[in-house]
């Protein structure tokens, strides 16, 4: 494999595989390319599920943006031990996880901590504990624009689900969270048409909140298919994820967004089974599976077919497998890389063209401390 490329490393013999490799520049030039977007750190909420760390918590903190989305009691753990500010829980605690969502507000008292809410029951069950507790709970009434997965259509009994929440002791109604996920058409012309006909019901449900009486209502909505759509629209706060380290697929799919990739994976030639075939360390347990293959694209290797994928092997089909030897690196970058990073426990931080340190992948755990 050639040397020198913005991904290779001076010290691969430190690195066993296979490995996530991380790099801190990219990803701060990603951040940097997000609040420009964005327009201002005040109007991020990025997501955190997609790498679940603290070391890039924290270079997001550097930059300013205080605000951030989670989708696990961990991830909202972990974004409070960062420094965190405000942290919304987008995804509507039930049974024992409104109790450890409680204790995490209890722990971190001097941090704005909410959650979202689609049904009355929720809402009657984070009240009556809010004031067991003495406390008050922001809660965003979560709006479903299509997904079809959580959330509440925009229309009257959107706004008496609202009222609920305004209503309810306890409770603070903070806002509309509206993800459309379902968005995903690769021509930004029609991706941005879809998505603002998709939100219009949404600006009517918060004029008619509004002119009710209701506080300035506030609005979270996207993930990273729709960022730039939602920052235009002005006074909306954006939560895109895969951005900070960019994918394969996100890459070829939303050309017109110019992230740079921030995430490798390191892996082996393990075996030669044939002349035309190589076997490397990189199967299920290494990176995302959950599609189709390619699940990896390897810059420096053409015109390859994936034979197989198994817990711990891949196996490739290539002409260029004559030119590899038992023992090779090889560098590939993730169709999917939010379910990849899950699959580690540690990455391998990349600086100057040199693993320095690796940080935790802290909030893979389904619980911290809470």
């Amino acid at each position: 494999m050639k040397k020198n490329l913005w991904y290779t490393i001076e010290n691969p013999d430190e690195v066993y595989s296979p490995a996530l490799l991380i790099y801190p520049g990219r990803i701060e030039s990603n951040i940097k390319r997000m609040i420009s977007i964005a327009g201002d750190p005040g109007m991020l909420r990025p997501h955190v599920k997609t790498h679940k760390m603290p070391g890039i918590v924290k270079l997001q903190i550097k930059h300013g943006i205080s605000k951030f989305k989670c989708a696990t009691i961990a991830e909202a753990e972990m974004c409070a031990t960062c420094g965190a500010k405000d942290i919304l829980l987008a995804y509507q605690p039930v049974g024992p996880n409104i109790g450890r969502f409680f204790a995490l507000k209890k722990k971190f008292p001097e941090i704005r901590l909410s959650c979202i809410a689609d049904c009355v029951e929720i809402i009657r069950q984070l009240s009556e504990n809010a004031v067991a507790r003495i406390t008050e709970v922001p809660v965003w009434l979560d709006i479903n624009v299509g997904m079809n997965r959580t959330g509440i259509f925009a229309g009257e009994a959107a706004e008496r689900l609202h009222k609920i929440i305004e209503d309810s002791p306890g409770l603070h109604a903070e806002g509309l969270h509206v993800y459309d996920g379902h968005i995903h058409d690769h021509d930004f012309t029609l991706r941005e048409k879809i998505c603002n006909e998709a939100f219009l019901p949404v600006t009517k449900l918060i004029q008619r909140l509004e002119s009710s009486g209701s506080r300035k209502i506030k609005v979270v909505a996207g993930g990273t298919p729709t960022f730039p759509v939602h920052a235009a629209r002005g006074g909306v706060e954006t939560s895109p994820g895969t951005s900070l380290l960019w994918d394969y697929g996100y890459s070829t799919s939303y050309t017109d967004m110019d992230f740079l990739h921030a995430a490798v994976l390191l892996t082996r030639v393990i075996s030669r089974p044939a002349d035309n075939l190589i076997c490397i360390d990189l199967g299920h347990k290494a990176v995302a599976s959950e599609m189709p293959q390619p699940r990896i694209k390897i810059p420096e290797v053409d015109n390859c077919d994936f034979i197989s994928h198994n817990e711990e092997h891949m196996v490739i089909k290539t002409n260029q497998a004559q030119n590899m030897k038992v023992g090779d690196e090889l560098y590939c970058i993730p169709y999917h890389i939010c379910p990849t990073v899950d699959r580690f426990d540690k990455v391998s931080v990349v600086r100057d063209g040199k693993v320095t340190e690796q940080w935790n992948v802290e909030a893979r755990k389904r619980d911290i401390t809470v």
